[in-house]
C-alpha cells in the first residue's frame, strides 16, 4: 500500500483518478491479486475486520501512510451506515461471492470526491472493500 499511496497522496479525488487506478492498478494486475489475498487471508485468519456492527465487518488497517487512513470491511447484501467524506474516499472493491458490487460498482476502484456522502451499499454477493480516507476523515450521520 506505501507505493501507492505515495503515488496518489497529492492527486485531487475524482473521477480522472479513478480512471488512473482502474488503468494502473486494475483488478488484473499484481498489486490488486496481492492486496486481494492480504484482505481475505486476514479475514479468514481473523485479525482482520475484528468488528462488527449491524451485519458488516469492519476494521481500520492503518491509521496513516502517506497521509491516508487503510480501513476494511466485509459486506453481503447490505445497505450501510450514511456517512459523508469532507476530503474524499479511495475504495477498492474486491468481490468474493456472487457477482458482488459495491455502489453498482464490480472490481476495481471508486472515487469519491471531497463533500461527497452515500450510504454504501454491496448488491449480489459478499466483497471485501478497502477504503483509503485522506487524513483518516470520516463523518457517520445520526440518524
Amino acid at each position: 500500500m506505501g507505493d501507492l499511496t505515495l503515488d496518489i497522496y497529492d492527486k485531487k479525488l475524482d473521477h480522472s483518478l479513478a480512471v488512473e487506478l482502474n488503468s494502473n492498478y486494475s483488478f488484473e494486475t499484481e498489486i490488486f491479486k496481492k492486496i486481494q489475498i492480504s484482505c481475505e487471508t486476514g479475514v479468514k485468519q481473523g485479525w482482520l475486520c475484528q468488528n462488527e456492527h449491524g451485519g458488516i465487518k469492519y476494521g481500520r488497517v492503518v491509521k496513516d501512510i502517506n497521509g491516508f487512513s487503510v480501513d476494511v470491511v466485509v459486506m453481503t447484501d447490505i445497505v450501510g451506515p450514511h456517512h459523508a467524506h469532507p476530503r474524499g474516499e479511495i475504495d477498492l472493491i474486491m468481490p468474493i461471492e456472487g457477482n458482488a458490487k459495491f455502489d453498482n460498482h464490480a472490481a476495481g476502484w471508486v472515487v469519491y470526491g471531497p463533500g461527497s456522502s452515500h450510504r454504501p451499499t454491496v448488491t449480489g454477493g459478499t466483497a471485501i472493500v478497502l477504503y483509503l480516507l485522506p487524513g483518516g476523515e470520516i463523518d457517520f450521520s445520526r440518524t
